[in-house]
């Protein structure tokens, strides 16, 4: 098996900002997998609340590869034992798995998210989301999502939280979901926040307040209107038990928990502890949307729309239908990158390095 990765600049179509950051463009890693005669292709996105950067997923990526061992169709253990192999760097074990199911699906000639038994209608519709921006700017870019089901607004628990809500209100009755980032720090003011967004048509709240501060969100989801949930909070399988006590249901992101085999057990525990499910993703290119998107049709919520706030995706995209990912007929992740950008990429061969324990 031999793998080679290459850095991808994604422009965003409009700054976009959240309670910690914001930005115009990320950089991610594109990783292929090559192995007698099949490429499989997975993407990276690393993202530093959780301790990543561009070159610590590159450094990451030799020591992984060491775990995955030469085969990938035998791959279920040695995606656990990558997934232990290195702590954290999430971004590269998901590049890593996604490359792996898209190398199986065309090794065995069929799509992936039929290989795991999902029927491809019954694909959520996917949000549309808006970053934090002056009620002007949000009014603007509201119009961009008018055609969605829903919107998703992101808020920072700052003083203009409420005029970003009454912004949108002026031009749109699209229920919302809103994305806090653990902005709100007190639990008082969270609650007090939460009841005047149910009157606004709010129809759940993801991260109302930091992952640290745990006991108050479990205070807080008895108290709540609207369901609660989980997303920074949650970066493993293993957490879902405990935050089934502070959370309404949780999103599962490939970037946070590792890759496809990992967002599957998630999900697939999340249900049965009666949690409700939604797949998100970071700002990633098509690919690594695919990649989330052939495990859809097991979640009630989708909020895959990173790669739709770009200026240009440098992959053919799954095609959307009155909102819905529609998942493809063609083997593996059913992407591509566009040729004249594969063939752009400065492509680097990777040697599997040996752990050191």
């Amino acid at each position: 098996m031999h793998v080679d990765y290459a850095v991808v600049t994604l422009k965003l179509a409009d700054t976009f900002a959240i309670s910690r950051w914001q930005y115009e463009e990320r950089h991610n890693l594109m990783v292929r997998i090559h192995h007698e005669g099949v490429t499989g292709y997975g993407e990276a996105a690393p993202n530093r609340r959780y301790g990543e950067s561009l070159q610590s997923a590159m450094e990451a990526l030799p020591i992984l590869v060491e775990a995955l061992g030469d085969d990938p169709r035998l791959f279920f253990h040695r995606i656990e034992t990558m997934q232990h192999c290195l702590a954290g760097q999430g971004a590269a074990k998901a590049a890593l798995d996604m490359a792996l199911f898209d190398w199986l699906g065309k090794y065995l000639g069929q799509p992936l998210y039929r290989y795991f038994g999902f029927d491809a209608g019954l694909v959520p519709a996917t949000s549309f989301t808006l970053g934090i921006a002056e009620p002007a700017k949000m009014i603007e870019k509201a119009q961009k999502g008018r055609e969605f089901p829903f919107l998703k607004l992101k808020l920072g628990g700052g003083p203009h939280d409420r005029d970003m809500v009454s912004a949108l209100r002026s031009v749109t009755q699209q229920p919302l979901i809103v994305d806090v980032n653990e902005g709100w720090t007190d639990l008082k003011h969270a609650l007090n926040e939460i009841y005047w967004l149910a009157d606004q048509g709010v129809i759940l709240i993801e991260q109302p307040m930091p992952a640290a501060a745990y006991e108050d969100l479990c205070r807080l989801k008895p108290r709540s209107p609207l369901p609660l949930f989980a997303d920074e909070s949650l970066t493993a399988p293993g957490d879902i038990v405990r935050l089934s006590s502070a959370f309404h249901g949780v999103n599962v992101k490939l970037m946070k928990v590792g890759g496809i085999l990992e967002a599957k057990r998630t999900l697939e525990l999340a249900r049965l502890l009666e949690m409700q499910t939604m797949l998100g993703c970071m700002i990633e290119s098509g690919l690594g949307i695919a990649a989330a998107a052939n495990l859809a049709p097991m979640v009630d919520w989708v909020d895959l729309d990173g790669n739709i706030l770009l200026s240009e995706d440098p992959c053919d995209a799954l095609s959307l239908a009155n909102s819905q990912i529609q998942l493809s007929e063609r083997a593996g992740l059913g992407v591509s990158l566009k040729p004249a950008i594969h063939d752009q990429l400065e492509w680097q061969s990777l040697k599997a390095k040996q752990v050191v324990t």
